[in-house]
């Protein structure tokens, strides 16, 4: 019995412009999913945070006292990707949990900056390890799929030594 016919092109032959732009957006969804989950899973296992909560420290840890080195809560969202308001609501509750604290702008008393204190910056020395070998580990499984791999190689190519 003869295979049935596809639409399908074959591989070797390039995909018009807006399903190679759709295949490339699937494809980039699938990694960052696939890493998000990965880290997500040891970060709680082993720190009880959040892939955002991460963020949220991480960001915040690389404040400085030069000018502009405070985010305000609309920067802080824009850089971890979240709304303002939860970006609000996650920082209530890493602030309940005692890493972070806010205060008010000595420049602009309408705005807030947070900072992270000494329990935060514990956690997060401690979480960093455990990020980066997540990290690793599913660009890793991410490599072995042809269809991750060019991204991953992207990726792992945006901070090498030059």
């Amino acid at each position: 019995m003869p295979d049935a016919p596809t639409d399908a092109p074959p591989p070797e032959t390039p995909l018009p412009g807006g399903r190679a732009l759709a295949q490339g957006w699937c494809a980039l969804s699938s990694l960052h999913g696939r890493i998000e989950t990965h880290v997500e899973r040891a970060l709680q296992a082993r720190h009880e945070l959040s892939v955002r909560e991460f963020s949220v420290l991480n960001v915040l840890s690389e404040q400085h006292d030069g000018p502009g080195g405070h985010l305000q809560m609309r920067q802080l969202a824009d850089a971890v990707v979240l709304s303002q308001s939860a970006t609000t609501r996650l920082v209530t509750r890493l602030e309940d949990r005692g890493l972070l604290s806010r205060y008010i702008c000595p420049d602009d008393r309408r705005g807030i900056y947070t900072n992270v204190t000494p329990a935060g910056r514990e956690l997060l020395d401690q979480a960093r390890p455990t990020n980066d070998a997540a990290l690793r580990d599913a660009l890793q499984d991410a490599a072995a799929r042809p269809e991750l791999a060019p991204l991953v190689a992207a990726v792992e190519g945006l901070w090498a030594p030059a």
